[in-house]
Formats: C-alpha cells, sequence, structure tokens
C-alpha cells in the first residue's frame, strides 16, 4: 500500500496575509461598486490594503494545514553537487561530486608532443593521484585519454589509448589489487573550443576517476 500523499503545508504567515488581501480586495470593490468611491481601487494599486480591513485570523491548529493522518515527509536527501578545482596552469583539474572523484592532466605535463613517453614530472603527479584512490579505497579506476581535433581522428584514437595505458601503468604499480577500465576517446569529448590553442591543450588530457567511498 503507498503512503499517504504529503500534504503541503505553507507557512501561516504567508497564508494570512494571502488571505488577508483576498479579503481587502473583496471590500475594496465592493465599496467602489456601491458607493461609487476612487480612491482605493484595485485596478490603481492592487497591493493597497485599507486599514479598514484587518487581516483574517487564521487557525493555526487546523486540520487543513496538517499532514493527512498516517503521512510522514520524505526522508531527507542531498542532491548530487559538482565541484571543481583546477590549478592557476590548468594543467591539473578535479571534480568532486557525491559519488565520484575524476582527476584530469594536461597531455603537456605528462607526455611529449605526439608522444605517449611520459616525463619526468609525470610519474609524481600520478602517484598523487594513486595517493587519493587509496583514501577512497576505491575498488574500480578508469583511466581514459583524449586529444584534440588536430590531425586524424584515428590517429588520435591510438595516441589517446597508448596514453591511458602508460598512466595506468604508474598507476598499477602503486595499486595492485585495482580493477582498472582503460579507453582512448580521441577527440571525442572535449571540455574547451577546439579553434584556439588554449582550448585544445585542455582537451589534450587524461583522466583518472575513481567512485567516492569514504565521503572525504
Amino acid at each position: 500500500m503507498q503512503p499517504p500523499t504529503p500534504t503541503k503545508v505553507t507557512p501561516r504567515g504567508v497564508l494570512r496575509c494571502r488571505i488577508g488581501l483576498c479579503a481587502a480586495a473583496a471590500v475594496v470593490l465592493g465599496t467602489s461598486t456601491l458607493w461609487g468611491a476612487t480612491t482605493a481601487s484595485a485596478d490603481d494599486n492592487p497591493t493597497t490594503v485599507p486599514s479598514a480591513s484587518p487581516p483574517v485570523e487564521v487557525d493555526a491548529n487546523s486540520p487543513g494545514l496538517m499532514l493527512g493522518d498516517g503521512a510522514t515527509l520524505g526522508d531527507v536527501r542531498v542532491l548530487d553537487i559538482k565541484s571543481i578545482v583546477e590549478d592557476m596552469g590548468g594543467e591539473e583539474r578535479r571534480e568532486d561530486t557525491n559519488a565520484d572523484i575524476t582527476f584530469a592532466l594536461q597531455a603537456e605535463v605528462l607526455f611529449g608532443k605526439d608522444s605517449a613517453k611520459l616525463s619526468g614530472e609525470a610519474t609524481a603527479r600520478i602517484n598523487a593521484i594513486a595517493t587519493e584512490i587509496q583514501t577512497q579505497n576505491a575498488p574500480k579506476v578508469r583511466v581514459f585519454g583524449f586529444t584534440d581535433n588536430l590531425g586524424s581522428s584515428a590517429h588520435g584514437d591510438v595516441l589517446s589509448k597508448q596514453r591511458a595505458n602508460a598512466v595506468q601503468g604508474i598507476l598499477a604499480t602503486k595499486l595492485p589489487s585495482v580493477t582498472f577500465e582503460i579507453r582512448g576517446y580521441g577527440e571525442q569529448y572535449p571540455i574547451a573550443s577546439n579553434d584556439n590553442e588554449e582550448g585544445r591543450k585542455k582537451n589534450r588530457r587524461v583522466e583518472v576517476s575513481f567512485p567516492r567511498t569514504n565521503g572525504s
């Protein structure tokens, strides 16, 4: 049996104000019609409430303002909130939601131009991500490679997969019990415009994402 639909409860102050305005409007319109009053027309000022028409009192304990028998308020639910932090140069980007954490590293800080060979700086950055994965005790990690739209699409697909494999190779040495999903998407799913170098630089990236498990 489905639980009763919760009754919408309007705050008493708002309800009292609305009823008072309606009552006042009725008095004003009635006066204008019967005695030809011209200074309190609803059309002239719909928010004016004559002092002779006090707000109607509302009983706070009225059954109409209460939840129905057996009805309860729904459970409190936190909507998915996304937080994005990017370093000053845009070389590293962290995206947090209630469910996942994603790191995006620009290809320039990991590889040489048109290469899948990791640079000396790359290992330290990847190891820092591995530490976060350990903190979250994540059982599965996704490593996805992306390129810009320069060059052929086929070349981008191959290069992005090779770069994802290279990053996964470093992560695996720190996370031997983790299951990895590795893909190369080439120029698909850009996060910036490919019409200028600034945007293309952001699109050339490797993303490492994993589930959030401890809420920190």
